[in-house]
């Protein structure tokens, strides 16, 4: 009984709150990484855009095309790493932690070398 009154106690005093910034705000992972690249994003486009400059042989003209975004080597790397630490912590019961560092790992390793070969067709590579 007095832990529902505890709980009932902090969501009204939260929910009592005029100024948002007092209550407690919680950001996921994925909205704070995505935030942080868009700033990234900013700052890059202001300094001067990547380009990388190809000769063709048969002509002298110059090429430029500009990479954008993460390669598919970096995306397989974070998708095998996040699946990896999920399914690790969930697959050795006894220890969480060291299932789901083990399990990041092996994800990680594993969704880089997927997405490195899908560089290598697409030409990125």
């Amino acid at each position: 009984m007095k832990k529902i009154l505890g709980i009932v106690a902090i969501a009204g005093a939260l929910a009592s709150c005029k100024d948002k910034t007092t209550a407690v705000q919680s950001i996921s992972a994925a909205d704070s990484t995505r935030i942080y690249q868009e700033q990234k994003a900013k700052e890059e486009k202001k300094v001067t855009p990547s380009t990388v400059v190809y000769k063709n042989e048969s002509s002298n003209a110059a090429q430029t095309t500009e990479k954008k975004g993460w390669s598919s080597a970096a995306k397989g790397a974070v998708i095998g790493g996040g699946a990896g630490a999920v399914t690790g912590a969930v697959i050795n019961k006894k220890n969480r932690a060291a299932g789901a560092v083990v399990g990041g790992i092996v994800g990680a390793g594993g969704g880089y070398i997927i997405g490195r070969s899908k560089d290598r067709k697409t030409g990125r590579v």
